[in-house]
């Protein structure tokens, strides 16, 4: 994960065979690999603390926010499940879209740094207001018992406080916004990736990044549930506002080591004047063969970036770098970037159409993950969540499960599954980027299929025991092999994505990679919110209830996990068939 950006190290082409200019590029590359630099003005791991602090103090901070909202909604706000979902989905999709906006304004006007501190502020706000939600009488509903709620005799929130409470999550969003999509490219902007060191760095940063995750979402299921459902909510949300105060203090202590880079304008911009200048040129006939000065290819002002050469890939785009009469002033310089765009544009652009696709398969692979924070939720409540006489799990802690199989799952497949792959495969970690993404969609498609069959079981049991309060005689701990193979899901997909998108993008497009890591969270929590709705509005009448009832016992959850199990499937032979035509980067057809 840690060479973003070279390229050259694995091409394919023989030398014999190369134009002067790539021959010459891949020179300058063998040269930077064989003489790395011993010094370099990157400070490296010594702003890691600050960055890693802060970014896993607002993790803590905004996952303990998430992680038992939906019992909030239901407890505080006297919310059915369906309402209550769709508004935690909503809020998500929002939050997921945001980076997009906060990736534009970093790139073309604030810089990074800048945008995670403004980020980090909205954050604090969002935070205090819902911690206010908890902590005012006059800003929730009149607390209502279980059993009212369940025959739909509590007093829903007025309008003025669901109106408070979407403020807060809106500036939430906003600052969800900023900070996601420049987090890790500021990270990785302290290492100088032209040295042998700063690409080991880097790429040991991704893996200390997801072990440093998956302990703050171990504290926020466990710790942070407990205080919320058996101290107080207020404190269970007061906590959080103070991590986040933490966060901007620790991230500001490191201003005076950190290396930044300036905003040198959108990305967006860039890949509109490729478009624009391959279109405006579409009469022109490429030439047979890449002669000196034909295309457009000046040097790079950013020496970490590596020189991408001109491809044949979406080679129509090419034409948006060939040089014409008068398009060069006197020092070389394209004269309308609207007409004629570098060599280096016009492959950034084809990075980011190659991965699309792939992006799309990363849409649905998302959406068991959702809703196993939901529904999953919602079926530990009516088990038995004891464990011996005196310990009870809360039914917000249940994903604590998953956690914890991905910590030990994964450093059981780096340490010793891997190097024995590798020895078979001869890949780098024992399987490429995307098979690993592969074995994650079977992982996902098979958690739904598990969760099917022990709500099926939990229901029976439940209506044949005839409890009172709907619980069936049943370990909570049933639930157990979906969460572990949503763990799997994880450790293959989730973070096989976050590595492709960010080895496949070019330096220039790494903020819109990471943007698409949110892209696709939001994208899959809109499809579930739709599929909800359609399920919950034509799955039952006046006299059978819907499948996703407020009372499970008389729903059919299960029926919704295999319907989006089926989804799964459909959407696993789709990412086969693209994986099977990808060329990844340091293979690309010249």
């Amino acid at each position: 994960m840690g060479r973003l950006c070279s390229f050259f190290s694995s091409i394919s082409l023989k030398r014999s065979a190369m134009p002067p200019l790539q021959k010459k590029l891949l020179d300058e590359e063998s040269l930077i690999e064989s003489e790395p630099k011993t010094h370099s003005r990157k400070p490296g791991w010594k702003a890691m603390p600050y960055i890693l602090g802060n970014d896993t103090i607002e993790r803590l901070a905004t996952y303990g926010m998430q992680a038992n909202f939906v019992v909030y909604l239901m407890r505080v706000y006297n919310m059915d499940q369906v309402y209550a979902a769709n508004i935690l989905n909503t809020w998500l999709a929002i939050s997921n879209i945001t980076p997009l906006i906060g990736a534009f304004f970093a790139d073309a006007y604030l810089g990074k740094f800048l945008t995670i501190i403004i980020a980090s502020f909205a954050s604090l706000v969002g935070m205090v207001i819902v911690m206010l939600t908890a902590m005012m009488p006059q800003f929730h509903p009149e607390p209502c018992s279980i059993q009212h709620q369940q025959i739909g005799g509590c007093t829903g929130p007025t309008s003025f406080q669901l109106g408070v409470l979407l403020f807060g999550l809106f500036w939430l969003s906003m600052g969800t916004g900023g900070i996601r999509p420049c987090s890790i490219p500021f990270a990785v902007d302290q290492f100088d990736l032209t040295t042998a060191e700063g690409r080991q760095g880097s790429s040991k940063f991704y893996t200390l990044y997801y072990t440093t995750q998956t302990v703050v979402l171990l504290i926020n299921q466990t710790l942070l549930v407990y205080i919320q459902d058996s101290v107080s909510w207020a404190l269970g949300f007061a906590l959080p506002s103070a991590f986040m105060l933490f966060a901007i203090m620790f991230f500001f202590a490191g201003t005076k080591v950190y290396a930044y880079v300036n905003p040198e304008g959108s990305n967006f911009s860039s890949i509109a004047k490729v478009l624009v200048a391959a279109q405006h040129k579409h009469h022109l006939h490429l030439p047979a063969e890449d002669t000196q000065g034909t295309f457009y290819d000046p040097p790079l002002h950013n020496d970490s970036e590596v020189q991408l050469p001109l491809s044949n890939e979406f080679r129509w785009l090419n034409k948006a770098a060939v040089v014409v009469e008068n398009e060069l002033d006197t020092n070389g310089s394209s004269k309308d970037p609207w007409r004629l765009c570098s060599i280096q544009q016009v492959e950034e652009l084809k990075c980011l159409l190659k991965i699309m696709p792939i992006f799309i398969t990363s849409i649905i692979v998302n959406i068991p993950l959702g809703q196993q924070s939901i529904f999953a939720v919602s079926q530990a409540l009516k088990m038995d969540k004891h464990l011996g006489h005196n310990f009870e799990i809360h039914a917000g802690s249940i994903n604590v499960i998953m956690l914890l199989s991905i910590g030990i799952f994964l450093p059981i497949y780096d340490q010793f599954i891997a190097p024995v792959l590798e020895k078979i495969t001869k890949q780098e970690r024992g399987l490429t980027t995307l098979q690993r993404i592969g074995v994650g969609h079977v992982c996902a498609v098979l958690s739904l299929i598990v969760s099917g069959i022990v709500e099926i079981k939990r229901r029976e049991m439940a209506i044949s025991f005839g409890a009172s309060d709907g619980v069936a005689p049943m370990s909570v701990l049933w639930l157990a092999p979906q969460f572990m193979l949503l763990a799997g899901c994880h450790v293959f997909a989730t973070v096989g994505y976050t590595e492709f998108f960010n080895k496949e993008s070019p330096n220039g497009l790494k903020s819109i990679a990471n943007a698409l890591l949110c892209l696709n969270v939001s994208a899959a929590s809109n499809l579930s919110s739709f599929m909800v709705n359609i399920i919950h509005s034509f799955t039952g009448n006046q006299d059978k209830p819907d499948w996703l009832d407020s009372d499970i016992n008389k729903g059919k959850m299960e029926n919704f996990y295999f319907v989006i199990a089926i989804l799964g499937v459909l959407n696993m032979w789709y990412f086969i068939f693209c994986a099977h035509r990808y060329h990844y980067k340091g293979s690309m057809k010249s």
